[in-house]
C-alpha cells in the first residue's frame, strides 16, 4: 500500500474521529477568542484602552516563535517509560511564553503555525494523524494555562495555570491516544492496538490494556512534559517579558503622553 493509500485508508476508518479532532481544533480557536474579546473588555473597563487582538507586536512574535518551536521539534528524544514512539521535545514552550506575554491566541496560534510548518516542510508520515494530535495536546496545555493568566497576571496565577495547564496535557493527551491516535496508528501500521500494549508491558508488566497503557506511559508522559515546560518557562519568562512587551508599552506611553498634553 502507497502512502496515498494509507492516507486515504486512515481517514476513511478513521473519519468520526478525524471529525472530533477538527471540532476540537475548531473549539480550541473559539475559546481563546471569545477569552481575548472578554479579556480585552475588562481592560478596556479598568484602563481605557488595550491592544489588537493581532497587533503588529503580536503577529511578530508568532512568526518568530512559531519559527522557534518548529526548530525546538527537531530536538526530541524518548523516556525510559514510554515506547520510543513517544518523542519528548520542547516546543510547547515557545507558545507559551508569548501566551503569557500575548495572550491564548497567540499562544494557540504559535502551536498552529508550527505544526503547519512541519506539515508544509517536513511532510506527513502520519497521514496527518500525529500533526493533529500534535496540536491538539498542544494546545491542551497553553490555552488553559494562558487564559487564566490573561486574566489574571501575577507570580500565583501563573504558577496555577501552568498547574491547570500540566493536568490537562495529561487528561487530554491520555484521552486522545485511547480513542484516537493509537486505533489510527493501527490502521495505519496493519496491527493491531494490542501491538502498542505489547510495546508497553515490554517497558512495564503493570501494562496489561489500553487503559493501563495511556495511565501509566502516556499521562506520566504528558504530565512530565508539562512540568518541565512550565519550569523552563518560568526560569526565562521574566527576562523575556520587558523584551517581549517593550512595543506595547512604549504605545502606552505615546498615549499617556498625547492625553497630558490634551489636558494641558
Amino acid at each position: 500500500m502507497n502512502e496515498k493509500q494509507t492516507l486515504l485508508t486512515t481517514v476513511a476508518q478513521n473519519w468520526e474521529h478525524f471529525l472530533a479532532l477538527i471540532l476540537l481544533i475548531l473549539a480550541a480557536f473559539l475559546l481563546t477568542f471569545f477569552a481575548e474579546k472578554a479579556a480585552r473588555r475588562k481592560e478596556l473597563r479598568e484602563s481605557g484602552r488595550t491592544e489588537a487582538m493581532f497587533s503588529v507586536r503580536k503577529i511578530a512574535i508568532i512568526g518568530v516563535f512559531s519559527a522557534i518551536s518548529f526548530v525546538l521539534m527537531f530536538f526530541e528524544f524518548p523516556l525510559f517509560f514510554a515506547p520510543s514512539f513517544y518523542k519528548f521535545d520542547f516546543s510547547d514552550i515557545p507558545a507559551l511564553i508569548g501566551g503569557f506575554a500575548c495572550g491564548p491566541m497567540v499562544a494557540v496560534m504559535i502551536e498552529f503555525v508550527k505544526v503547519t510548518l512541519n506539515i508544509l516542510i517536513q511532510g506527513t508520515t502520519s497521514g496527518f494523524v500525529g500533526e493533529i494530535a500534535n496540536f491538539v495536546v498542544g494546545a491542551a496545555f497553553v490555552v488553559p494555562a494562558t487564559i487564566i493568566y490573561r486574566f489574571k497576571k501575577s507570580r500565583k496565577a501563573a504558577l496555577f495555570s501552568c498547574l491547570v495547564g500540566t493536568v490537562c496535557i495529561a487528561i487530554v493527551g491520555a484521552l486522545l491516544n485511547a480513542f484516537f491516535l493509537l486505533p489510527a496508528y493501527a490502521v495505519m501500521f496493519g496491527s493491531g492496538v494490542d501491538a502498542f500494549i505489547q510495546m508497553g508491558t515490554a517497558i512495564n508488566p503493570a501494562v496489561t490494556n489500553l487503559f493501563t497503557f495511556c495511565a501509566l506511559c502516556v499521562a506520566p508522559f504528558n504530565l512530565l512534559k508539562g512540568i518541565v515546560d512550565s519550569v523552563i518557562t518560568f526560569l526565562v519568562y521574566k527576562q523575556l517579558s520587558p523584551i517581549l512587551k517593550a512595543d506595547r508599552l512604549s504605545a502606552s506611553r505615546k498615549v499617556n503622553k498625547a492625553e497630558a498634553e490634551a489636558e494641558a
